[in-house]
């Protein structure tokens, strides 16, 4: 069971500047690529910082003289993704430091391309058959080892539901766990029954 990675999300060849790139050319490149903010990179190809929109704005407002450039725009260190992190991760890291866009760096630390909401956003765009098909023949058979006529899936609008009888009690809540991981669903339903409870200790 292979889950998506933010290397498989991510727009590679991501827009990136320099330190030295200027206010006008910052603000020319959102507009022309549709973007809200562009990583800026030292010279390894390295991100150092971030210069948003907001940022653009800030020092439109602000008093102050001399040229404005990305490094002195910019809010710094840059907050960037792995690119063997999980979309999970990165969504965390996301909500955590209320941002739009993530950097996403090789092992190296170089930039490979941008995470972006919109692209988080596929996962939940996945079929419910899809989603199905793998609870059934990698969740429920290939990883618990369970006859697929034990439980029934239902997925609508990536909400599963889950119904049959399980042999123990504590197969359950890895049943939920594991249908949780996969990519598309919502949340898990749970209506499980079990033959034994063998989440109980047995006294003498």
């Amino acid at each position: 069971m292979r889950h998506r990675s933010v290397a498989d999300l991510m727009t590679p060849e991501a827009v990136a500047v320099q330190r030295g790139t200027s206010f006008k050319e910052i603000a020319r490149l959102l507009d022309e690529y549709g973007i809200t903010a562009v990583p800026v990179v030292d010279e390894d190809e390295r991100p150092v910082g971030v210069v948003s929109e907001a940022d653009l704005l800030r020092r439109r407002s602000a008093e102050g003289q001399g040229p404005a450039t990305a490094e002195g725009l910019m809010s710094s260190p840059a907050i960037v993704a792995r690119q063997e992190w999980s979309a999970v991760e990165a969504a965390r890291v996301m909500e955590k430091q209320r941002i739009k866009r993530l950097p996403v760096v090789d092992a190296p630390g170089r930039l490979i391309g941008v995470l972006s909401r919109s692209d988080l956003l596929q996962l939940f765009l996945r079929r419910d058959r899809a989603i199905q098909e793998e609870i059934l023949e990698d969740v429920v058979t290939r990883t618990m080892g369970l006859p697929p006529s034990a439980v029934t899936v239902d997925v609508a609008d990536g909400s599963v539901t889950l119904s049959g009888t399980l042999e123990r009690r504590s197969l359950v809540p890895i049943l939920v766990r594991l249908c949780e991981t996969v990519d598309g669903v919502v949340n898990v339903d749970e209506r499980l029954a079990y033959e034994r409870d063998d989440t109980v200790a047995v006294t003498t």
